[in-house]
């Protein structure tokens, strides 16, 4: 019988998975992956196998009311259907926010629930929406173990003054502190980076992850050292539906002068900001670049999205000490032709040029002359999922099995 694991990335309206050997000498061997989108309406169900084919498509109507404890359930009944000899032994978790409890993946139990709950107000576009599909899987597999593996963990290796504020230190032992994000998709870009350049991935690196959430990280010898997001998945770029930096004061104004309470003014620095509240049109890149032309707000939005990643990558330029080499990854970074060409190109001042046809071929190099080097790496943060959860059964679970027998 042929141990596998689940590991589940959950979002507000989709839910995505990939399915690994529990102890496969290729950790990179996947047995299915999959998504979920469009939760809470017309759902769609999409599965490929080891191979990359397409082995089944199902979708639901708005009237079924398809949420994540349905998509869980369809796909448990689907992996029982085409398990084979696999059996099932644990379930990895993507957690936004893991706070000043863990560096580092856990076992689920009730006090790592209720830690995680308490962190809700720091992500609250995601940490309940990682937590809903843990919740499932205990009411209806509970005898599954479950794995919480952390964005924030990576960035465990910041020097102190990388993470703290300009607060009082009463404060500051309540845990408001900078923490950073995105830390599944740095550590796989680290993990990699060898296989491209060995040279690099020993040297000072920014990692662009730009999607709809969006960040840098700065890496040296692979180890995150500074950020752009902090406290909470606000801080930063603009992103799709996020501000990203703000000054403080901004907000006591929203809620002083222009009357809006503490909760209309996060719900819309969370969901109605960014690329979405600058253009006044969308939050998909791909929207904008078709309207800029002729839609100087699309234009604006853009321009803004741009200048402020290449003005964090100064600053963590800065952090590093110089740059040798930058890496675009998530769903921007790796599709956008505009997008790195327009960063690339704004920071000559580094010594990177771009190579504009490997920029349009999608590289995997996208840069020339004897400068810092530009690349374009697919992030795959399941994988990490996969690696985590199967560090954690070696160290933990099998010992107790162990002890058990």
């Amino acid at each position: 019988m042929t141990k596998v694991c689940i590991a589940l990335n959950a979002g507000s309206s989709s839910l995505k998975f990939q399915i690994f050997e529990a102890d496969a000498a290729n950790e990179r061997s996947i047995v299915f992956r999959g998504l979920f989108e469009r939760l809470g309406g017309p759902a769609r169900f999409t599965v490929k196998g080891e191979d990359g084919k397409q082995l089944d498509e199902t979708s639901w109507q708005d009237s079924d009311s398809f949420g994540h404890e349905k998509a869980l359930l369809h796909l448990i009944a689907w992996l029982q259907a085409h398990k084979g000899d696999r059996e099932l032994a644990a379930i990895g978790h993507r957690i936004v926010h893991g706070g000043a409890f863990y560096d580092g993946p856990v076992i689920i139990d009730d006090n790592v629930i209720a830690n995680l709950e308490s962190l809700t107000p720091l992500a609250p576009l995601h940490q309940p929406y990682n937590l809903e599909p843990v919740r499932i899987v205990r009411k209806r597999l509970p005898k599954i173990p479950q794995i919480a593996c952390f964005d924030t963990s990576f960035h465990a290796t910041q020097p102190e003054v990388a993470t703290t504020f300009a607060l009082p230190r009463e404060i500051r032992e309540r845990g408001v502190r900078r923490y950073g994000f995105h830390g599944l998709s740095y550590e796989y870009i680290a993990s990699v980076l060898q296989e491209h350049d060995p040279a690099l991935a020993r040297g000072r690196v920014v990692v662009a992850h730009l999607g709809s959430g969006a960040s840098l990280c700065a890496l040296d010898h692979g180890r995150s050292i500074a950020t752009t997001m902090g406290l909470s998945a606000l801080d930063g770029i603009p992103m799709g539906t996020r501000c990203g930096s703000i000054d403080p004061g901004a907000v006591f104004f929203m809620i002083r002068e222009l009357g809006l309470s503490a909760d209309a003014a996060e719900k819309m620095l969370y969901t109605k900001a960014g690329l979405l509240g600058v253009s006044g049109l969308s939050n998909d890149m791909r929207v904008l670049r078709e309207a800029a032309p002729t839609n100087p707000d699309a234009r604006r939005a853009i321009d803004l999205f741009i200048y402020r990643i290449r003005r964090e990558i100064g600053s963590l330029t800065a952090a590093l000490g110089g740059l040798d080499g930058l890496i675009f990854t998530a769903g921007i970074g790796e599709n956008d032709v505009a997008t790195r060409a327009e960063v690339v190109n704004g920071l000559a001042w580094t010594g990177l040029q771009l190579d504009e046809g490997a920029n349009t071929r999608r590289g995997p190099k996208i840069s020339r002359g004897s400068g810092p080097s530009a690349w374009i790496i697919p992030t795959n943060e399941e994988l990490v999922i996969a690696r985590q959860m199967r560090r954690v059964i070696a160290d933990k679970l099998q010992p107790a099995a162990a002890a058990r027998a």
